[in-house]
């Protein structure tokens, strides 16, 4: 997937298998096989080119971890001492990282969602209220 993800485009085995090359000896059979099998589970579509298929991914590589962890997740007995055990791995930059996606996914905050804490009370001046 990564070398898919790299391109962020179509690409073909050779393609791949020749970027592969650069770092290892593999064989075309070997990378034909992967990318078949990520085509099967879904991860890659594919469209025909002359005898072969060029390789496109179905989701971005965040949609993709995502998705493992959330399958990990749910995997779990215990889902919250799986969430406390996975902060406790994370690296400061990295918890900075998940503050900053819970502000995203909460949104922004507007009058009703924020509490106020002003000397205010039921029957107060403002109100209008001799209570």
């Amino acid at each position: 997937m990564t070398r898919v993800w790299k391109w962020n485009r179509p690409v073909t085995v050779r393609e791949v298998l020749e970027d592969l090359q650069q770092e290892r000896s593999i064989a075309y059979t070997t990378v034909m096989t992967v990318l078949d099998n990520l085509h099967q589970k879904g991860w890659v579509r594919r469209e025909a080119e002359g005898r072969a298929y060029r390789y496109e991914a179905v989701s971005t590589r965040a949609a993709y971890a995502a998705a493992l962890m959330n399958d990990a997740w749910s995997q779990s007995d215990n889902p919250a001492a799986a969430l406390v055990a996975f902060f406790g791995m994370m690296s400061a930059e990295q918890r900075q990282a998940l503050s900053d996606a819970v502000r995203i996914v909460q949104g922004p905050e507007t009058p009703d969602t924020v509490t106020d804490t002003g000397d205010q009370n039921p029957g107060s001046a403002q109100d209008g209220g001799d209570r």
